[in-house]
């Protein structure tokens, strides 16, 4: 027991060690203050039974609008019509037409080329006898993937990386005016280069999910052309980053646990569950938000209208009250695996989680399986962000 001086236990991610390894202080959260409210005004709640509901609850996923910080009202990002950023119904009729484009023939059509991109980076890593995975692998696998699938038309695809980062970071805490400025001036620029290729793209169509998106149709209704370019720019913000988030996290955790790296490689069937263990050990995206509009109960604690409830995931996905008292352990052969919450819940499951699942299980089974003298090959640097944490740098040696 803490004395009655000891500081109250709450979220705080400047604890020592948090960003190399926030897990130690997310099980005290789910020991001590399960459900709790942070004096910097939102609510976090941490047991799987608990977020599992809130992600199912149909809470509103729409900020409110935002200030600079001068007090004037910020716009909201993409324009406010990107999927993730929308409740139900304009939710509800975005996802029908969406879906149109994002079949399972479509994205299982994938594979191919992810496994060519991978065989790709994974022949030059071998050549240079080792790297950085991340800049390698991680990293531009996503981002190409995503380009290709789309047939985006050419475009100075090294500034939309750059852009893509920039407004991630949007969703991120801390920075001031200043830096809100830069994330808005980089998503009106990334809307504007995202625009420019739609239009090329109506005039030259092809086979490819961006001009299915465009054809997308339901009793009359179709994509407005600010609603296709919100759905594309997301994809990159929403799919990218966290696609690289999957692989390095995947690949590190396999390093850190040599003994499932192991079984990996003796047996390759076990890949498709190993990824959905993967995701569950250490998900892409480590909370997802959610906004009530009215008061919400959880167990013996209200939660008042209004408040932003920040649903931790990567703390369900280890609690020992649903996975059994292994849940810290990578685990490749977990059964339940499945049920992590890495994708969300409700009606905003991932639209893009079988994308997701097919790069990461090619990129970390190829991985494994071609190189039997994995190692790392120094520090891991982290990429600084809290929703999003990952590693900017992972080094390897082959």
């Amino acid at each position: 027991m803490g004395s009655a001086t000891d500081p109250p236990i709450m979220f705080d991610p400047s604890t020592d060690g948090f960003m190399e390894d926030p897990y130690p202080h997310y099980a005290e959260l789910r020991r001590h203050v399960p459900v709790h409210e942070h004096p910097a005004g939102f609510w976090m709640l941490s047991r799987y039974a608990d977020v599992e509901a809130l992600l199912r609850s149909g809470l509103s996923v729409e900020k409110p609008r935002a200030s600079d910080g001068s007090g004037r009202s910020r716009p909201p990002r993409l324009k406010g019509l990107a999927l993730i950023d929308l409740d139900p119904p304009a939710h509800t009729r975005l996802r029908r037409l969406v879906s149109q484009a994002f079949t399972v023939r479509a994205v299982g059509a994938v594979e191919p080329l992810v496994r060519k991109l991978v065989d790709d980076a994974l022949t030059a890593l071998a050549r240079d006898g080792g790297g950085d995975l991340v800049e390698q692998l991680a990293f531009p696998l996503p981002f190409t993937v995503i380009t290709r699938i789309l047939g985006m038309p050419p475009l100075d695809t090294v500034r939309l990386r750059t852009l893509t980062r920039l407004v991630v970071s949007l969703g991120e805490t801390g920075g001031g005016p200043d830096n809100k400025k830069t994330i808005a001036d980089a998503d009106a620029e990334m809307v504007e280069l995202v625009s420019d290729a739609i239009s090329r793209k109506r005039r030259e169509r092809g086979d490819d999910l961006l001009t299915a998106l465009i054809d997308a149709e339901d009793h009359g209704d179709r994509l407005s052309h600010d609603e296709l370019v919100a759905q594309v720019t997301m994809l990159y913000v929403a799919g990218y980053e966290t696609t690289v988030n999957l692989i390095s996290g995947g690949a590190l955790a396999l390093l850190r646990n040599p003994d499932q790296l192991r079984l990996l490689r003796s047996d390759p069937d076990l890949a498709h569950n190993a990824i959905e263990e993967i995701l569950r050990h250490d998900p892409p995206v480590h909370v997802n938000r959610r906004f009530t509009l009215e008061p919400y109960r959880v167990g013996d604690r209200e939660i008042p209208a209004g408040t932003m409830v920040l649903a931790n995931l990567a703390s369900a996905n280890r609690d020992e009250d649903f996975w059994s008292p292994d849940a810290e352990h990578l685990r490749l052969d977990r059964e339940n695996a499945r049920r992590h919450l890495s994708f969300g819940g409700g009606a905003h499951y991932c639209l893009g989680g079988s994308l997701a699942r097919i790069q990461g299980r090619i990129a970390v089974g190829e991985l494994a399986r071609r190189f039997p003298g994995l190692e790392q090959d120094g520090e891991v640097v982290w990429n600084g962000m809290l929703g999003l944490r990952g590693a900017a740098r992972l080094p390897v040696r082959v």
